[in-house]
């Protein structure tokens, strides 16, 4: 068990995806992603199993990452955020997304 303020540790914000690239020289088929995320924080590179999903359906799209984890060499990309997802009966992901329009940058509560 943690507690709430182990919970408040861990940064989730809003953020949206302006560009997706292939990431031929990661082991599952993924995604490199750029991700604004406002003012505050930037603009950050994540990488992603997120190939059920095209790259033109992810550009625009709204998605909720931890950005307080440090960052991570993925098949030599360094990873700077994790896009948070949940698995799917068929093995694929699902984005994590608000169901409306959220404001950039806003912290998960």
């Amino acid at each position: 068990m943690i507690t709430f303020n182990d919970f408040q540790k861990v940064d989730m914000r809003v953020g949206r995806v302006v560009g997706v690239e292939d990431f031929p020289r990661a082991r599952n088929p993924s995604y490199k992603f750029e991700i604004d995320f406002g003012p505050e924080i930037g603009t950050r590179f994540s990488s992603a199993q997120l190939a059920n999903y095209s790259k033109s359906e992810l550009v625009g799209q709204q998605v909720v990452a931890v950005v307080n984890f440090p960052p991570r060499n993925v098949a030599g990309f360094i990873s700077e955020v994790l896009i948070l997802g949940v698995p799917m009966e068929s093995g694929t992901v699902s984005l994590l997304e608000p169901r409306d329009e959220a404001i950039t940058g806003g912290r998960v509560y």
